[in-house]
Formats: structure tokens, sequence, C-alpha cells
């Protein structure tokens, strides 16, 4: 059975989250496992050295009380993640999901994802997290690094949750999207969902014959295919086409240029997320 792997830090990003864990999970007949990481370096009070400045009996005690305090920072981090986790299998079991497990974990979530990601079909996560909830143009600290080491296709959830009639393939030919193609041909996710490709950026007949070939590939599979050759750049040219044509979803391919080349001129991959309204679905 297929398995969504839904990374949650309860986060007021998190009831979008499940929401649209669950309506892919439906699609794709998959369980879902939510994960919760517990990051040891936020969870433990910073260790200071005051021998120097006050007194050898002072500073044991001092010592020991920010022991006890780490300790009790520890449980109540815990407990707050168990929470976290009963909070979303409540919300999915709502949704009508039956298969649901919940694993807490210590460390980071870009070094969990590595030991869990193998077992899972698909990764989703929130656009924000619990340290970037209000910061309208911030992405979560995890985000980026997630999505540059992910195997399985990530989808990126937004604050709100709409129903997903049509999506939009942000199509540029390179083997990021290739794989989202072939996504769209073989999985149930999106089948008998609209299906808008657009290919944005320098147009000419090679641009335009590659994007009619993909159309015809994903019109003989069965969707009903809408295509869109647009001279501009991508962001602005995805953004219109997303509002004009009331797109839902959007699946692109994630960071196809080395990290020093986006440094310089910018990733296309961040400036989507973080200003896309709707859901985005990456391969990378």
């Amino acid at each position: 059975m297929p398995t969504i792997l839904a990374c949650t830090d309860g986060s007021t990003y998190a009831p979008s989250l499940y929401q649209h864990t669950a309506w892919a999970a439906q699609r794709l007949a998959a369980g879902v496992e939510v994960l919760h990481v517990l990051d040891h370096h936020r969870e433990r009070a910073p260790g200071v050295d005051f021998s120097g400045s006050i007194g050898m009996d002072a500073s044991a005690h001092l010592t020991e009380e920010l022991v006890k305090l780490e300790e009790t920072q520890g449980r109540v981090q815990r407990l707050k993640g168990k929470a976290i986790l009963e909070d979303a299998k409540h919300q999915l079991t709502a949704a009508g999901l039956t298969i649901i497990t919940i694993t807490q974990r210590h460390g980071t979530l870009v070094e969990t994802l590595e030991e869990l990601e193998p077992r899972c079909d698909l990764v989703a996560v929130g656009k924000r997290g619990t340290h970037a909830a209000t910061a309208k143009e911030h992405l979560g600290a995890n985000l980026e690094r997630v999505v540059r080491t992910a195997v399985r296709p990530v989808l990126v959830t937004p604050p709100q949750f709409q129903p997903i009639e049509k999506f939009l393939i942000a199509y540029d030919g390179g083997p990021s999207v290739t794989k989202a193609i072939e996504f769209a041909l073989t999985s149930p996710l999106l089948k008998g969902l609209g299906c808008h490709l657009l290919r944005a950026g320098h147009i000419d007949d090679k641009a335009k014959w590659y994007l009619e070939e993909t159309a015809t590939k994903l019109r003989n599979s069965g969707y009903t295919v809408t295509t869109h050759a647009i001279d501009g750049a991508p962001e602005k040219v995805i953004a219109e086409v997303i509002q004009r044509e009331r797109i839902q979803l959007l699946v692109m391919g994630a960071y196809g240029h080395s990290p020093i080349r986006a440094f310089i001129l910018g990733s296309t991959t961040t400036n989507m997320v973080r200003t896309c309204p709707v859901p985005v679905l990456m391969f990378r």
C-alpha cells in the first residue's frame, strides 16, 4: 500500500497540511504516517559557564538548576509533540482516513527524512512552520533543505485548503519536470483532474513542439489538456496563469540548477513556493 509521510510541527499551517494529506491519501488509496521531530538543538537550554564570574558553590548550584530546567523543557516538548500527533490523527480520522500511524523522533527533520523517506511514496509538509508562521514571505527553515534532498515527490501546502479540480504543470523540458510528467501518466493522484501545461520563458518552434508532444502523451493517458506557451519571466507567467485559470495545484520540477547559481541569480523554485497561493507538488 502507498504511504504518505506528513511532517508536522503543530503550527497554524497544520490543519491545511492534514486536509491536503487526506485528499492525496484518498486519491492514492494510501496510508498516512504523521511525523513530528523534536529538534534537540531547540529543546535544550543553552549551556553557560558561570564559574569565572561567581563562586564555585553558586556555580555548581546554578548548573544543577540548569540541568533540571533542561530536563523539564525536554519533557514539555515531548508532551507537546505527543499532543500534536494525537491532534493530527484525530483530524485525519475525521477526514475519513483509517490507516494512520504516528511517529515522534529526536534530531532534525532533514536527517529523519533521510531515514524514513525510502518507505514512503509522497512527502507532505507545510509551507511554513512554527518559527515562520507569522512571516508572510518567509519559508519554513527546513523546507528548502527538505526539497533539495528529497527523493520522493514533495507536496508543499499553503495555509488554506480548497478543493482541487485543476492543476498546472510548469514545463521546462528538464529532468525534474520529466519526472513530474511520468508521475502524472502513472499515478492516480492527478487522474480525472483538468490539466494545464505551461511553457514560459523564451518560446521558439522547438519549445512549442516539445510542449505539444508532452500534451499528446497526457491526452493519450486520459487527461483533458490545455496548453500555454508564453514569453516572459517564469515566476510572473506562472502566477498569472494560476490566477487567470483558477488553478488549485502547481506541479513543477525543483531546483534544476546548482545552489551556487541559485544564490547568484535567484531560484525559481524558492520564489514560486514562497509566493504561490496554491499547493505545490515538486519533483527533484
